[in-house]
């Protein structure tokens, strides 16, 4: 990971922390917005496998390029840490558009959260509509 990389990376979980020891505590997606920096670490690594295709390498930069970006959506500049709940569906909906093409062990490979990845992939996709509401939640797919 660059410093740049790994920069965001702790920021991230710096932030959402802090939120949700104050702010967020009773968020009722908390426990998804923990897992950003996991899943945006997830994401950076796969795109450096060799095992990952080219294509797949795609969908990947871009679900990384949207996590960044500070103009999304759902923007984190207004809403906090809760702003990264579509930055998490982008990144579960990315990631299981690539399994199948990917050795599930790559996968596995690199995540840093806890359960099984693969998992935590289908769970965040079940709630992603109540997450962030279908009508964002198509628009946001179809962008993907």
């Amino acid at each position: 990971m660059t410093t740049k990389e790994a920069d965001f990376y702790q920021k991230l979980r710096i932030k959402i922390k802090d939120w949700l020891s104050k702010d967020g505590a009773n968020n009722k997606w908390a426990e998804y917005i923990m897992l950003a920096p996991d899943l945006f670490y997830l994401l950076y690594k796969l795109t450096l496998d060799r095992e990952v295709l080219v294509a797949d390498k795609v969908k990947l930069a871009a679900a990384i390029a949207y996590f960044i970006s500070p103009i999304d959506l759902v923007p984190e500049a207004l809403l906090g840490p809760a702003g990264y709940v579509e930055d998490i569906a982008v990144a579960a909906y990315v990631l299981n558009s690539i399994i199948n093409n990917t050795d599930p062990g790559v996968v596995r490979k690199y995540w840093a959260g806890e359960g099984d990845v693969l998992e935590v992939i289908q769970q965040i996709l079940k709630v992603a509509d109540k997450m962030i509401g279908s009508g964002l939640w198509n628009k946001l797919k179809s962008r993907f």
